[in-house]
């Protein structure tokens, strides 16, 4: 990897004791911003997410993915020894990243009291299924449990249909990203304080924060917002057609959009018919603009449609498997899926870093996923305790 142009987090030392997905992801964005990221582990197993599918000789792909350019200790957390290791990192990083339950640390000595009086520059990041405060704190979590608890299942998939999960673990995601702001805030806090903050991120608060359109029409209308498939719920057409080989996505999020549309279409008419004129009258008889539209689509394939549309300066595109997403020559012009190792070497493709930034390199390469406690050696080093017991 190319060092020789700072990254914007070079020289910041993050200790990771997340592991699965949400702690981890954020770690990982850490990482690829520059930051050193050391992965605090338990001895024997390591992160769960070692153990999850889909596995290349042995080794999973689903931790690599998510682990690449991070270094790996393994410590007991109750062993004298392994502590005495773990708050030498302390008194060296910048940031302690956890996912554990509300009060886990606290029980292992290291809640944010104790950590703040013993290491004021420290920031801890807690991310958690419910947060540290309040009456659901306690509360188990996974990804599944806040999309359901957090309203985003109940505007997912069609009406009449079963709860729908978003196909991505939204969930984790979210809050890892989210994870990453608090930690990038309390960095430049503290460059004015020289005192440390502790992020406190929940899973479920993430899923509120996204809910935006569905929060606003419900203290709007009174009325809980539904699932309506692709569609959107103030604005039409914003949805997926069926052409005649397959769906298109079109979103036309104005008059002068949707006139375009409908010329390119070959269905000028449209746009001066009352019921389809200004966009909250499309959206009142959004059936009847579907039915309409899908009827001239169906006359020819998706490419030819796509093809009216891009020369008219709509905005259109496939619904596009993940393989046909990889595919494109967008991917590549962004180094969107880059070349990573799984612990045991073998190569893997992932995706890429989205924050590209004037200056700093974005090379098609990263370093890989460590094995479990494959850096022990030189860390101990780093903090100056290589040949004392391990």
């Amino acid at each position: 990897m190319d060092t020789t142009m700072a990254r914007p987090l070079d020289g910041v030392t993050v200790i990771d004791l997340t592991r699965v997905l949400a702690g981890p992801y954020a770690t990982m964005v850490l990482a690829d911003l520059g930051a050193r990221v050391i992965k605090v582990e338990a001895p024997g197993s390591g992160d769960d997410a070692r153990a999850f599918p889909p596995f290349v000789a042995g080794e999973s792909a689903y931790f690599a993915s998510i682990n690449r350019g991070k270094e790996s200790i393994a410590l007991d957390l109750r062993d004298a020894g392994d502590r005495a290791v773990f708050e030498a990192l302390l008194a060296r990083a910048d940031v302690l990243a956890e996912n554990f339950r509300p009060g886990a640390l606290a029980r292992l000595g290291y809640g944010w009291e104790s950590l703040h009086a013993r290491f004021p520059r420290l920031i801890l990041a807690s991310t958690s299924g419910f947060g540290q405060t309040g009456p659901e704190a306690a509360r188990p979590a996974y990804d599944v449990i806040v999309q359901a608890m957090g309203g985003i299942m109940s505007v997912t998939g069609h009406p009449g249909q079963p709860p729908v999960r978003v196909g991505t673990s939204l969930g984790d995601i979210v809050a890892g990203l989210f994870t990453v702001v608090g930690i990038a805030a309390a960095l430049l806090r503290r460059g004015v304080t020289g005192l440390g903050m502790h992020v406190d991120v929940a899973m479920f608060d993430c899923q509120l924060a996204i809910l935006e359109n569905a929060i606003a029409r419900l203290q709007v209308t009174g009325e809980d917002p539904g699932p309506l498939g692709s569609r959107h719920p103030s604005i039409t057409p914003f949805q997926a057609l069926a052409t005649a080989d397959g769906p298109i996505v079109v979103a036309a999020g104005n008059d002068a959009l949707f006139e375009r549309l409908a010329e390119a279409l070959g269905l000028a008419g449209l746009a001066a018919d009352p019921r389809f004129a200004t966009n909250a009258a499309r959206t009142a008889n959004q059936p009847a603009l579907q039915a309409l539209l899908e009827a001239r689509l169906a006359t020819a394939p998706a490419a030819h449609w796509l093809a009216l549309l891009g020369a008219a300066g709509v905005p259109a595109g496939p619904v596009n498997r993940i393989s046909e997403a990889l595919a494109m020559a967008q991917v590549a012009a962004r180094t969107m899926l880059v070349e990573t190792a799984l612990p045991g070497g073998q190569s893997l493709r992932v995706a890429g870093n989205p924050v590209k930034l004037s200056g700093v390199p974005d090379p098609p390469t990263r370093p890989g996923a460590p094995a479990l406690d494959r850096d022990r050696a030189r860390i101990l080093a780093w903090l100056g305790l290589a040949g004392k017991p391990a």
